[in-house]
């Protein structure tokens, strides 16, 4: 395993997030970090959940959810997808995202296993790293 100076590196990744300056920015730290193989991004919660029934093969390592979209929104997804995906949805690293203050978020956040973290927005760079260390430490 590697330190928290060189984090192992992130195969997939998907960020599910309705902003695309909020994207842009994220795609610009992860591009710049080195730490993600690949990234998937999708404005829309039930586009990203779509491509996931359609590509159930895909490996999917860490999934970026913002919690507050239109259509569908974050607990929503998470939702529909543990049920309709199934144990190796379950395995995927999911943190949520957020510029809510809302404690209820949190709680409602901690009370799905998949999810692994909750953020306040901005992701930041050290957010990235310590990610790719979680994810590392639970495939071992």
């Amino acid at each position: 395993m590697k330190d928290a100076v060189n984090p192992p590196t992130i195969p997939v990744a998907m960020i599910i997030d309705d902003e695309s300056f909020d994207q842009k920015m994220y795609k610009r730290i992860i591009d710049r970090s080195g730490l993600v193989e690949k990234t998937l991004s999708f404005s829309a919660a039930d586009h990203a959940l779509t491509y996931l029934q359609e590509n159930p093969d895909q490996p999917i390592d860490l999934i970026l959810l913002d919690i507050n979209m239109p259509r569908m929104n974050g607990f929503e997804f998470l939702d529909i997808a543990t049920r309709e995906l199934g144990p190796k949805f379950a395995k995927v690293c999911i943190v949520m995202l957020t510029t809510s203050l809302d404690p209820n978020d949190r709680e409602r956040a901690a009370s799905f296993e998949i999810v692994r973290d909750f953020l306040n927005k901005p992701l930041t760079l050290d957010d990235l790293r310590r990610l790719a260390t979680l994810i590392a430490e639970a495939d071992a």
